[in-house]
């Protein structure tokens, strides 16, 4: 009998799932990709400016993974044809911003968190003598914690400040302080639990590192965009695609699971074998609420953080530091976190005559009261800090827009893979759990995520043939 397979939420780790569901379940299997919102994608939304391709959210993916092997990005990209469209950031370098000057980011730091104390210069001051080997590993077996807690008792405040914040910032919109260890720098947490110290646990974690593969560049993107590997991702699984129709139950049949969909005054329902959810923690919870609440209870944990992002187009030829970008420390007290000098860092969107691109990025998690502007004071307010972090007034863009990510980027608190261990052990057969909210921000993270999840929900429905 024909199978059927619903993905919850269109995000990239939904249609990764889709995508894996469609190489390992037989050909006529069916399988629905239901999205509330009015389009695929998530985080990945390609935009334009001024006439050029600029990305209204993650713009970019890393090359490899944890292993050294390619990353899942990487290898779904090759898998859907679309290596030949590679592009790679300008080898320019990136800045911090703070105490009104820009300052390298220092070398040799993993995430931030320095192992060769010589190299910090004057970007953060420590006292060495606070990381003194008191006989036992940093972390006990198992333990997890907040990684600017460690940092700040063994390093000081100064390189949580300066480094640590603003290094994780960029990538969480959230304090270190408030971080999971094992989520965020997981290479740290396992070396924690051998070494006595916090200088040896990093260097032992770069030692640990898999070594570069030679010509493989660290990041990648899409020319023309990460929307093309949405599209394409979508089209490989052969899904039908619902958008616009929230799933707003979910429930046990004796052969398989019922969806209760779209608005209370005209509900529709759908009959399924087996189903995907991956959707953020808040939903995702409220769906696991009657058919496996010992999982609802621990993925509604998560919290998220609000960030904007602003695209300028600025005239050609306005003059901007020989970087890609840079991090604002949260002391800096700026709305702006972060800065990305586009057309400098993807070099094959300049060019002579062309325009300028800044994008820059808004708001931390628990500011979220600071992004309730309307859309013409945030622009006029990224504009006006851009000058004073880089020492000179921008003028008035040409084009611009903002992009709202409303509860955007999840916060991992310490104990994060111990709840999401627990949850999905939880899962009655047939229901699989994927995407941010679960397994890492960033791409990678995200299709992996995607990708095990079909693998969990074929296996259960070879087991109930």
């Amino acid at each position: 009998m024909r199978k059927r397979v619903a993905v919850i939420g269109g995000g990239i780790a939904g249609l990764a799932a889709a995508a894996r569901l469609r190489d390992l379940m037989p050909g006529d299997t069916e399988i629905i990709v239901y999205e509330q919102g009015g389009a695929l994608g998530g985080k990945l939304r390609t935009g334009e400016l001024a006439g050029l391709t600029v990305e209204r959210g993650a713009e970019s993916f890393l090359m490899s993974g944890p292993d050294g092997d390619e990353s899942a990005a990487l290898a779904m990209v090759k898998r859907l044809g679309l290596a030949e469209s590679l592009v790679h950031p300008a080898p320019v370098p990136a800045a911090l911003a703070f105490g009104g000057r820009l300052a390298s980011v220092p070398a040799g730091t993993l995430v931030g968190v320095p192992g060769d104390l010589s190299k910090l210069g004057d970007v953060a001051h420590l006292d060495a003598e606070r990381d003194h080997d008191e006989g036992r590993p940093l972390l006990a077996a198992g333990a997890d914690v907040a990684v600017g807690e460690l940092v700040r008792q063994r390093y000081g405040a100064e390189v949580v400040d300066r480094l640590l914040d603003p290094l994780l910032g960029g990538v969480y919109a959230g304090r270190a302080d408030r971080l999971s260890l094992e989520v965020t720098i997981p290479q740290l947490a396992a070396s924690a639990r051998v070494e006595h110290t916090l200088r040896e646990a990093v260097r032992a974690a770069q030692r640990q590192r898999a070594p570069r593969v030679p010509g493989r560049p660290v990041f990648g993107a899409l020319d023309g965009g990460m929307g093309r590997l949405v599209g394409a991702a979508a089209a490989a699984s052969g899904a039908r695609i619902s958008l616009g129709l929230p799933v707003r139950e979910l429930a046990r049949t004796p052969h398989g699971w019922r969806l209760l969909l779209g608005p209370v005054p005209a509900p529709q329902t759908d009959d399924v074998d087996a189903v995907v959810l991956a959707v953020p923690s808040k939903p995702m919870s409220r769906l696991l609420s009657e058919v496996a609440p010992d999982a609802a209870e621990p993925v509604g944990a998560l919290d998220y953080a609000s960030v904007a992002l602003i695209g300028l187009a600025l005239p050609p030829g306005t003059p901007l530091p020989d970087l890609s970008g840079f991090l604002v420390p949260p002391s800096e007290g700026t709305l702006v976190k972060a800065a990305t000098f586009f057309t400098r860092k993807w070099a094959h969107l300049g060019g002579s005559g062309a325009p300028v691109i800044v994008r820059a990025s808004l708001g931390r998690a628990g500011e979220q009261e600071r992004l309730q502007l309307d859309d013409a004071v945030l622009i006029e307010t990224a504009r006006r800090e851009l000058g004073e972090l880089i020492g000179g007034e921008l003028p008035p863009p040409a084009a611009s827009w903002v992009q709202r990510w409303g509860g955007g980027l999840p916060q991992y608190a310490p104990g994060h893979l111990e709840r999401v261990t627990a949850a999905r052990a939880a899962l009655p057969p047939g229901l699989a759990l994927a995407g941010a909210a679960l397994d890492g921000v960033g791409i990678p993270a995200c299709i992996a995520s995607g990708e095990r999840a079909a693998e969990v929900v074929s296996k259960s429905l070879e087991v109930s043939q």
